[in-house]
């Protein structure tokens, strides 16, 4: 069976589209913060495609407008800022920017396994360094589910190789949060069979990204030659 490789970034960005940026004015500093959007994974979901040949599918409208990675009903699809909108212009938005992107990635999918194909879906993340005082304590992430065994042998042995060529590293599983929480792979988990279909989130810690230079170059490959040896 062929492996086809999608991978996504729903959080790519910090752009708010011209009808509604007067909504945002004021909440510049927010923007540019982790609220805004994941620094970092949007060229780390580029790399990654790019290594393994794989469909992208990229986000830059800010989470703060609308999060991809929610699903509709979820309280915190919209920030504090969007969701005492009118009924009408939430509605308007999701049509705009939630469903489009939503419907493209489930869509790429689907007609991969149409045609006999395995899915390994990697979407890529970043995450704050600290968060309500509290230090996060590991500088990747794999987020999955441990029920599906493909999911879960396949961040196993990501990890392995991860700590072999990086050894420094603190790798972890299922943290910052967990891959059964609320999000868009968790949603094609429900659509799609455990056998055809593996929905992996990278979480990078964005002190990497914020120190720039080496390590965040060092982190990068890593990341990416340990992913290549163990799919490909």
């Amino acid at each position: 069976m062929i492996t086809h490789f999608v991978i996504s970034c729903e959080h790519g960005g910090n752009r708010i589209p011209c009808p509604y940026q007067h909504l945002f004015r004021g909440f510049e500093s927010l923007l540019h913060s982790h609220r805004g959007y994941d620094c970092g994974a949007l060229r780390m979901a580029r790399e990654i495609a790019l290594k393994l040949d794989a469909s992208l599918f990229v986000a830059t409208t800010s989470r703060l407008l609308v999060d991809l990675n929610r699903s509709i009903g979820h309280p915190n699809l919209f920030s504090e800022i969007t969701r005492r909108l009118p009924n009408v212009t939430r509605r308007e938005i999701l049509a705009r920017y939630y469903l489009p992107y939503r419907n493209r990635v489930e869509m790429a999918i689907a007609e991969a396994i149409k045609h006999g194909n395995r899915v390994i879906h990697i979407s890529s993340h970043s995450f704050t360094p600290e968060l309500d005082g509290q230090v996060r304590k590991a500088d990747i992430g794999l987020l999955y589910d441990p029920s599906r065994p493909g999911e879960r042998a396949l961040c196993q042995r990501w990890q392995a190789s991860l700590k072999t060529k990086a050894p420094g590293l603190t790798i972890r599983r299922n943290y910052p949060y967990t891959g059964k929480a609320d999000g868009f792979t968790t949603y094609l988990r429900r659509r799609f069979p455990t056998d055809m279909y593996a929905g992996i989130e990278l979480e990078i810690n964005q002190k990497y990204v914020f120190n720039s230079g080496l390590k965040w170059l060092a982190l990068r490959h890593s990341i990416l030659e340990a992913l290549h040896e163990v799919v490909v």
